[in-house]
């Protein structure tokens, strides 16, 4: 037990940087204090003292805010961020080096025996007010973002975001299916741009430019991830909707001016109607930079 609670302090410094002492974590971090409860509890629960070990979780729960089933079984360096809301149910299983943040659910989505929650492998992140539901299994490394609702397996190394979650990862595509892997060779790269667009050098300029940012993007995304499932590389979802549909109502205006154009010529009576037309200026959701940035994208 004092190996394990040595292990589990010096989780807390590698991964809070508030952390100060080790007195400080032992007397202050609800997370501690609910790991030492539940591994009380979990010993009475394996010999056949539940009573007990429910009424352990039951007070740690009162104590720490923090609700862990006795029958779950936890990793070594386990990290509870702030910890409160935190519910995990009787058959999840969580693996070494795992991060919990705040208001985190692992729970299950069926009232049948057996296993009916998540398990958790090594390494993985889930950031604060996440919803895990289901028998499936998280892989290593994995991480889920802020508010997520995971209810399909995820690939080790994935990240999670949304509700229901959707993945974004270089390797796999939104149905968890590997995607083959893209040549990072400068040579066969520029071999595909000339062969492509061999009379066009803006567009090779172009072409670089943009792969030059979305591997910056990747390698940022990879390296710092966001617990709160946001980064500056991040897209709202909801502002590219608008920026797709402002710019196919832009798209529309534009042929309706060229039609009526063509009318002015064949019928010179033709009236031109005078509208108002759209403008960005009057939108407060999304401004130019944002179409900018969806249309750019989108090429």
């Amino acid at each position: 037990m004092k190996k394990d609670l040595k292990e589990d302090i010096d989780a807390v410094f590698t991964r809070d940087p508030a952390a100060r002492n080790s007195l400080e974590v032992i007397l202050t971090y609800p997370g501690i204090h609910a790991l030492i409860l539940h591994r009380g509890a979990h010993c009475l629960w394996q010999n056949e003292q539940k009573l007990a070990a429910r009424v352990i979780s039951y007070g740690s729960r009162i104590i720490t805010g923090i609700e862990i089933h006795p029958a779950a079984k936890i990793g070594r360096r386990f990290f509870i961020d702030h910890g409160m809301g935190i519910v995990i149910g009787e058959t999840a299983e969580i693996g070494n080096d795992v991060t919990l943040y705040h208001g985190v659910t692992l729970g299950g989505v069926s009232w049948n025996n057996g296993k009916r929650h998540p398990t958790l492998e090594d390494g993985v992140i889930v950031g604060a007010g996440a919803k895990v539901l289901g028998p499936f299994t998280v892989g290593k490394g994995a991480k889920i973002g802020s508010n997520a609702v995971v209810v399909k397996p995820v690939p080790a190394g994935a990240t999670m975001v949304g509700s229901a979650a959707r993945m974004i990862s270089d390797h796999h595509d939104e149905k968890g299916n590997p995607i083959v892997t893209k040549a990072n060779d400068a040579k066969q790269q520029e071999s595909t741009i000339n062969a492509a667009a061999s009379n066009d050098n803006q567009e090779q300029s172009n072409i670089s430019k943009n792969e030059s940012k979305t591997s910056t993007s990747s390698s940022a995304r990879d390296t710092a991830f966001q617990a709160y499932g946001i980064d500056p590389y991040s897209q709202d979802p909801v502002a590219e909707a608008f920026a797709k549909m402002l710019e196919h109502i832009q798209q529309s205006e534009n042929r309706l001016d060229q039609l009526q154009a063509a009318m002015c010529k064949i019928d010179p009576d033709f009236c031109k109607k005078e509208y108002d037309k759209l403008c960005l200026e009057d939108l407060d959701v999304i401004g130019q930079k944002d179409m900018d940035q969806a249309g750019a994208e989108q090429k």
